[in-house]
């Protein structure tokens, strides 16, 4: 059975190397880069599973590389970062980041939430090879199984995570959603304080779709409680 390869994309060395020695231990095959440009060179090379990334790294940095990451691939991208604010922890779940953490870290808790995001990952291509319908309404085309969305023909690009929380919404229509639970199905993680990110991505998410051109909306938000699919 193959090893799940992890890759560590962080240029100080020795936050690196106590990443990796607790990887290792765990049973993970390890890859380090010290900078951006090896570590995309990393991940066009081999067959990496999950991403540990820094954002302040040298040639590029970690949102260049989240950026150069999502055009082709879909594996987990964990950020370790020292830059604390929300602004910086919503930006990079934006790009397509899975997770965000902050320096200085546990590794008890880094190790842990590897472990999380390798299960939903795992989980996610399960149910993926299954079989599934495409979803139409109002002139979106929802293609789960290549995970493509197009409005009245035209491709809209969305990041994993729109495109999770807009495939949650669509194939319940009309069930609403609070937040929490938005959070906990589409991040796989228990909820804690990521009311502020899930409305993120429903606004950007929105815009994408055109609502504000449109005088039906696909997301229909419920006041007080949360969001909902409106055919």
């Amino acid at each position: 059975m193959k090893r799940i390869s992890i890759l560590i994309a962080e240029d100080e060395a020795e936050i690196s190397d106590l990443i990796a020695f607790h990887l290792e231990k765990e049973g993970y095959q390890v890859m380090k880069a010290y900078d951006g440009e090896k570590a995309l060179e990393f991940i066009e090379t081999y067959s990496i599973d999950l991403v540990i990334l820094d954002i302040m790294m040298p040639k590029m940095d970690g949102y260049e590389v989240t950026r150069a990451i999502r055009e082709h691939h879909n594996m987990p991208i964990i950020f370790l970062s020292a830059k604390t604010s929300d602004f910086d922890k919503v930006q990079g779940l934006v790009l397509g980041a899975d997770d965000y953490m902050t320096k200085p870290f546990t590794t008890i808790e880094l190790v842990a939430r590897v472990n999380a995001q390798l299960r939903r990952f795992m989980q996610l291509n399960t149910a993926k090879n299954e079989a599934k319908t495409k979803l139409e309404s109002g002139g979106l085309v929802i293609l789960p199984e290549e995970r493509t969305v197009t409005l009245y023909g035209e491709a809209i690009d969305l990041t994993p995570k729109e495109f999770d929380i807009l495939y949650l919404l669509a194939s319940h229509p009309k069930k609403v959603f609070n937040v929490e639970n938005i959070f906990e199905r589409v991040w796989g993680d228990a909820y804690f304080e990521g009311a502020n990110t899930v409305m993120v991505h429903i606004r950007t998410l929105r815009k994408k779709l055109q609502e504000d051109k449109r005088k039906n909306k696909f997301i229909k938000t419920v006041w007080g409680v949360g969001y909902t699919f409106h055919e």
